[in-house]
């Protein structure tokens, strides 16, 4: 029998955390091959450190885009807000090692007179939504996401200036009944640029904004914060400590309220099913939970590198649908072709749409009118009430 009553913790980093710099650098170089050439094929990796970062992976596209490839990486370290000994947009390394795409695994996926586009990798891949909040997003992560989302915004505007742009936030969210409805406790950890600010300052200049973004009642007496318990947080970024491409999938996904299947998203273009057919997943699962036919549904894909169709589909709603899983793995299928293809077409992925995906998470966002977020529609609803 599920659990009605409990407590669970997601947490999510910022734009400045080093692992999510590197995810930003990944992301543009992709969006700048797209810009010039939508069907590009990009798996972008990025590594930062003190001063320096490095950029490796494959790639086929314009040259002209791997000209350009230093200049996108300062510009994204530039927005972010490093200017700081030890990691300066201006004054740091930049290593390109970007080569030509693997003709192995470009004959696998693509298309050919005899075959369909192919996936780019074999893999699973998950999908979740839930109606314990507007975005049909577990609680506990979208609201670490708004937390350090709304930090970002008061310290580029000037509103916050002794905010530095590294931080972190965690959650931990009480469920009475199966519902949301209060936080037990919060931990955030922000970078400051005065050295002589104690926690308690962080904490009077974050609190209000802490307040602004959780539900009313859901701060009380009995919340347990946690602000900078270190007690400084001077030296931050990839000075502080290094960052990889890829190493915060929970924090983009749904906080470990649901299974992921291990596949990074930044830095690889739509052909690429770790990242297009997470997106379809979610796309699916929020639909599902959109239509009623479910409270909550986790969807599960799975795909062979070079094979067009989904291995398998799946879907769980945990005990909450309004008609068997069965049904619904039935009607998913006739309302949405799900090969590599499908999903690059359906959800228009092949655009520059993905720099902006980097930091606070990958769902949860409103689709935009440059086509990024296309998977957070809801323009399904109606055909998966047709089907069933």
């Amino acid at each position: 029998m599920t659990r009605k009553n409990y407590v669970f913790t997601s947490e999510s980093v910022s734009e400045g955390h080093p692992d999510k710099v590197c995810d930003r650098i990944s992301d543009a170089v992709l969006d700048a091959f797209l810009s010039e050439d939508p069907h590009a094929r990009v798996a972008c990796e990025t590594l930062a450190t003190t001063d320096r970062v490095v950029i490796g992976g494959e790639v086929r596209g314009p040259a002209s885009v791997i000209e350009r490839v230093e200049e996108i990486a300062r510009e994204c370290v530039r927005d972010i807000g490093y200017e700081q000994m030890g990691f300066h947009w201006a004054n740091m390394q930049v290593d390109s090692y970007l080569h030509a795409q693997s003709a192995d695994i470009a004959q696998g996926v693509d298309a050919a007179d005899n075959k369909d586009e192919g996936a780019g990798d074999q893999g699973i891949m998950f999908g979740y939504a839930t109606n314990e909040t507007p975005a049909l997003m577990p609680a506990p992560i979208q609201y670490a996401h708004a937390i350090l989302r709304r930090l970002a915004e008061v310290r580029k505007s000037g509103a916050a200036p002794a905010l530095g742009p590294d931080a972190k936030s965690q959650l931990s969210v009480i469920y009475r009944d199966g519902r949301p409805v209060g936080v037990s406790s919060l931990v955030l950890s922000t970078q400051h640029l005065d050295e002589n600010l104690t926690s308690d300052d962080i904490r009077e200049i974050v609190a209000p904004y802490v307040r602004e973004v959780l539900p009313e009642g859901w701060l009380t007496e009995e919340t347990e914060w946690h602000v900078n318990p270190t007690g400084k947080f001077v030296i931050g970024g990839p000075d502080g400590d290094a960052g990889l491409t890829g190493r915060k999938i929970i924090v983009d996904t749904y906080g470990g309220a649901a299974p992921h299947g291990g596949g990074a998203f930044s830095g690889k273009d739509p052909t690429k099913v770790d990242r297009s057919a997470a997106y379809a997943a979610r796309y699916v699962a929020k639909n599902i939970v959109a239509a009623g036919l479910a409270e909550r549904c986790t969807l599960q894909l799975s795909y062979a590198i070079g094979v067009s169709k989904p291995l398998s589909i799946y879907v769980d709603t945990h005990g909450t649908g309004e008609i068997p899983d069965a049904e619904i793995e039935k009607a998913v299928s006739q309302v949405i072709d799900l090969s590599p293809r499908g999903i690059r077409e359906h959800l228009q992925l092949n655009r520059p749409i993905y720099q902006r995906t980097a930091a606070y998470g990958h769902f949860g966002r409103e689709p935009d009118a440059e086509g990024g977020f296309s998977w957070e529609r809801t323009d399904l609803v109606e055909a998966l009430k047709k089907a069933v």
